[in-house]
């Protein structure tokens, strides 16, 4: 029996998806390469990427005209990443414990913050 994770953060895959990705690691679809030894500029990882979006879209019920975007870091990061591409002069946080006590602080670095309820 496998051991599970029960933590925040990566979770156990199933054991298909651990094979699959093994072979992508010695080979990507017959192309002599790994997966991750391609360029993250070629058509064979673009193609990834594509399929990926597509298959978030449709797990989620993301709109057409929305966009999918993977950003490294975790939580932490995001609290910059957030104001630092979408905050453009104000801002509105719902204060509800450390969380998000970590982003307002965060925010504030970027623009003007307040804090519409708590």
């Amino acid at each position: 029996m496998r051991k599970h994770n029960f933590g925040a953060g990566p979770g156990i895959l199933p054991e298909s998806a651990l094979q699959k990705s093994a072979a992508a690691a010695l080979d990507f679809n017959n192309i002599g390469m790994s997966l991750l030894e391609i360029s993250h500029r070629s058509k064979d990882f673009d193609a990834v990427m594509i399929q990926t979006k597509s298959l978030v879209k449709e797990l989620l019920g993301v709109p057409d005209n929305y966009s999918i975007l993977f950003l490294q870091g975790g939580a932490s990061t995001q609290f910059a990443m957030v104001p630092m591409n979408l905050l453009h002069k104000k801002a509105a946080y719902v204060d509800s414990g450390v969380w998000a006590n970590k982003a307002i602080k965060e925010a504030k670095l970027f623009g003007d913050v307040h804090v519409v309820a708590s």
